[in-house]
Formats: structure tokens, sequence, C-alpha cells
């Protein structure tokens, strides 16, 4: 055997380093590698724990002791000496939107600090200064409720900083849109329209529009400002490519789910032309948007066309990700009890919906058969209810489906999800999500409805799949912050070995990869990350503190710290 590398190791990994290091990656590494003297947690539940893994070709061939693994391996094997380092399959993060977290299409920045609306005016004016032209001028950050606190019609800040080219600032979680008077006329929003489907014009006692555009309101500007031209493609490509793909090496994430595919945007041919420019690093399951204002036959037939399942490549078209509902603190989260305030001016509101019941029922039978799987938004609990009697419906036993957010579930439905086979999608990385805030929004449901958000123990107990993801770029994308989150938030938490399952085997379960990865087992392929510190080593506080030395796809390394 070749000389014994100590770790963090190079050797036969040169070529591909350097591809990573341009952004490529090869389809599958070649050579023989046997990675000794380490803590391996595989996720295996027939064997957890190994020191040694011999790869071949990019595929696992054998996971043990030290000394078989380095029997099984040729001559001119490298040996690679992990130095006690602990081993992981790679994160799976399901739930992510790296091309609008990567893309320049947005311009600017706002600082979410700000109290007082009136005070972005200086922010506005240098956006526009430094984005000359009369096109769409795009923001993000701000949180709706300072906007909410402006003592005039929103519009007119921004009105009166830029009035001569469309202007709109997303709010921080993607469910709301603070824009001017010249989007509200590009968009054709008068006293006359009407709010559109899971959406609402937000409008004073005139009825003259405010320029806050509340959930699929905020989306139709969107689908306007961001409509396909070549540039904008190039923006999002060259944002996944020299941001997006790196961040993700970064944090150990080897396979994620974009959830917000935009079909029209042609972010699927952002996607493929990484694949195809050898740029990709790691595999993806597209979530084609499913537009709540569109016709649904013709809807239905355009992403039936677009379905991709070629195992030989790493990006599926696969998956649909439709809204049921919004938010809770827009009140637009579907729940069965109405909001206790009213933004709206509304007789009641118990919250809205992008897709009724009927309709996500009606496409999971149209599509279900193509091969998608639904990932569904569903955040209050008379939305969790909804979709999971569509899928009792319209789904069968081979549909992988799941619904994300999961913040409000009513007891009644925890063992549903077990028996229907869904997938409870979870994000815990944010601290809204940790108990010592669960009551910050009783003003707006009631403390008994805030009593036991994102029911992780009860949902473990009733033997549902849990996954854990980030919804990045709304929160962190470390994961280690939500393994961390995930196994302290009593009386909420679960174990350490559940959480690291919601992270990879689970995930690829959903993902429709589990027998190719999600655990280190002989003759899967080697997606595997090492870590600085060994989680079950340290104190589950600082967990959120580890970081990933190297990152591997299919054996390349793409990533090295």
């Amino acid at each position: 055997m070749k000389n014994t590398i100590l770790f963090p190791a190079l050797a036969i990994f040169i070529l591909s380093f350097l591809a990573c290091d341009s952004g490529g990656v090869p389809p599958q590494t070649e050579g023989e590698t046997v990675f000794f003297n380490g803590s391996i947690y595989t996720v295996d539940a027939d064997q957890p724990w190994a020191t040694a893994m011999f790869v071949k070709d990019g595929v696992i061939k054998y996971v043990g002791n030290d000394d078989t693994a380095k029997e099984q391996a040729s001559e001119g094997a490298t040996l690679v000496d992990l130095d006690g380092a602990f081993v992981m399959p790679g994160i799976h993060d399901v739930h992510l939107h790296p091309l609008e977290a990567s893309s320049e299409n947005f311009q600017f920045i706002v600082d979410e600090n700000k109290t007082d609306p009136e005070n972005y005016s200086t922010e506005i004016n240098t956006a526009n200064q430094a984005n000359s032209g009369t096109g769409w001028l795009l923001g993000w950050g701000h949180h709706l409720e300072v906007i909410f606190s402006a003592t005039r019609n929103p519009k007119e800040i921004i009105d009166d900083v830029v009035s001569n080219r469309p202007v709109a600032i997303m709010e921080q979680t993607s469910h709301s849109i603070w824009c001017n008077s010249k989007a509200l006329e590009i968009m054709g929003i008068d006293a006359t329209t009407a709010n559109p489907t899971g959406g609402i014009i937000m409008r004073d006692a005139n009825g003259e529009a405010t320029g806050i555009l509340i959930d699929n309101a905020g989306n139709m500007l969107l689908d306007i400002a961001l409509e396909a031209t070549p540039t904008r493609e190039e923006n999002d490509y060259q944002g996944l490519v020299d941001f997006g793909l790196k961040e993700l090496a970064k944090n150990g994430i080897t396979s994620v789910c974009d959830a917000r595919t935009y079909w029209k945007r042609n972010h699927h041919l952002v996607w493929k032309r990484a694949e195809d420019d050898g740029k990709l690093t790691v595999r993806a399951n597209l979530g084609l948007w499913a537009y709540p204002s569109e016709n649904d036959v013709s809807q239905i037939a355009s992403v039936k066309a677009l379905y991709s399942n070629d195992p030989n490549s790493l990006v599926k078209i696969n998956q649909i990700k439709l809204y049921s509902d919004g938010i809770v603190h827009n009140t637009t989260a579907a729940m069965n009890s109405n909001y206790l305030l009213d933004y709206f001016g509304l007789s009641s509101n118990d919250g809205l919906n992008y897709f009724t019941e009927q309709r996500i029922a009606q496409y999971i039978a149209a599509l279900e058969g193509t091969g998608f799987d639904f990932h569904i938004h569903a955040l209050g609990n008379r939305a969790v209810n909804e979709g999971l009697n569509a899928i009792e419906q319209s789904g069968t036993s081979a549909g992988r489906h799941r619904l994300t957010h999961v913040e409000f579930i009513q007891p009644t439905d925890i063992s549903r999800f077990a028996s229907l086979n869904v997938t409870a999608d979870a994000q815990v990385v944010g601290d809204f999500t940790q108990p010592e805030h669960w009551h910050d929004n009783d003003y707006l449901v009631g403390a008994s409805n805030t009593a036991n958000i994102i029911p992780l123990k009860d949902l473990a107990a009733a033997n549902a799949r849990i996954t854990l993801s980030s919804d990045w770029d709304v929160s962190d994308l470390n994961p280690f912050i939500g393994l961390g989150n995930a196994v302290t938030r009593t009386p909420q938490a679960i174990t350490l070995e559940q959480a690291i399952e919601a992270y990879t085997i689970n995930a690829a379960y959903v993902m429709r990869q589990e027998n190719i990865v999600g655990s280190l087992e002989a003759n899967k392929e080697a997606d595997f990350i090492i870590l600085d510190k060994n989680p079950f080593e340290i104190a589950a506080s600082t967990i959120r503190t580890i970081k990933v030395n190297e990152t591997y796809l299919r054996g390349a390394q793409v990533y090295k710290r």
C-alpha cells in the first residue's frame, strides 16, 4: 500500500480537490482509499459505529475495523489516518432556497434592526443610486411588524425616495412585500382589484392599497419583477455556483431539496446547467412551485412535462412544492380558530389557503402517478389537518409526501403522520422555535395554541418519520445549530440519534435515495463529512459550535476547512 497520509488528507483526492476549487466535481472519484483510526457514526442500525471505511471508485466497499478495511484494499490504495476524528454521513437539507439565497437579482439588504419604517429612506436611496436605471429595484430584510407601525401609507415612504421606478422589499420570511406606487401600478392594482388566491392586498380606510402585499399577493409581484431573462438567469447561476454551493459544502450538506423551484423563472435550468458544467457539488431534488393563481389543468400539464428522475443525474425534478397556508405573524397560517388580532379589516380570520384541501388532493391524484412527491407548506393546525386529509384522499402508499413547518398540530393528527406514511419536516434552527419563544404569539392565537409548537417528541413517540431542515435563507444554514436545538428544546426534544437520522437517512428516504446514501454502509456511495468535534462527546448546548473539516460527495472532496 501507499504511504499513510495524516488527517486531513488529500492524496488521490488532489484532482477532485482542484475540481472543487473551480466549482466542479467529477461524476465519481476513481481509486481506492482506506479511512482508518476514526470514530465513524454510520447511521446503520445493524452497525452504528466503526473505526474504518474502505472506499473504491466513490463507493463504500467496507465499513468496520481498521485491519479488515486495510486487508480489503489493494496494494496501491491510499491510507488516510483520521486521527480519531468523527465521521458521519453527509447532511441532507430537504427544505431550503439556495437560488433565492444566492442570486444578485435582489440588489440590496436593509437593516433588520430598524424600528421606524421612515428610517429605511436612506438605505433605499443608497440602493437606488448604486443600481441606476428604471427597472425593478428589489431588496430584502425588514420585519413586517415594523412596516405595520407606519403612521402613513407605507408606499409613500418609498415614493418619497423613488417614484420613477418600481421598488419592492421582501420581508424576512418571504411572506410579504413592501412596495411603492410604481410597483402597484405595474401590477395593475387599484381600489377595485380583488385579493388574489392565497394573498391579501392591504388597504387603508378609503380602500387604497397601502403598499403591503401579503403572501401570494407579494409572490405575484415577484413573478413580474423576476420574469425570466438571460441576465436574471445568469445572476441565479453565478450566485449558485460562486456562493450557494460553496456554503452548502462548507456546512457539510451533500443533498438538498430546492423547496421553491420557480419553473417559470427557469430555476430548473439553472440547476441543470450547474451539473452540465461540472460545477454541482450536491445532489438536488427540485420542488416545482405550484402557482396558486394558475389554471389547474394547464399547470398540471406543464409540471408533468418537466418531470425528470434520471438515476445518473445529480439533479432530479421529482417534487412539487405548494403552500396550504401562510405564517402566524401575518395571521395567515390556517388555524382552527380565529386570530385574536385583526390586521385586514375582516369580520373573521382563521388564516388563508394558497391551495385548499380539495385542490391539493386534485394535484396529488394527477401527479403522484408520474412520480412526483409533494412538499406541502402547512404551518397552522388547520393546514396540517387539511394536508393530511388531502394525502389520505388522493395519495397512495407509493407516495413519499411531507408536510413542512408543522408548527401547530392538533393532537388527533399526530398519529396520522405514521399511518399515512407522511414525513413531518421541521425547522428548529431559528430561535423563535425554541420553547422560551413559544408564547411570543399568544396575542395572535392564544396561549393554548402556543403551548407545544413543533412537537418533535410527540411525533417521534408516535413513530412519525421526522426530517430537520433549515429553510435557508429564512433561517441559518448551519445544520449543527438545528441539531443542537433539536436535542435541547425540552419538553419537545428528541435524542441525538433521532436528530442525526432526521438529517441523514430519513431525509434520504424523502429524496428517494436511501439505498444510495444517507448512511455509511457497504455498496452505498461515499457521501460523508469529517467534523472537528464528536457530538456524542460534548455538551448538547455546544453542538452548535461544531465545524465541518471536510465534505465528500461520491468519494470526492468538495470542501476542506
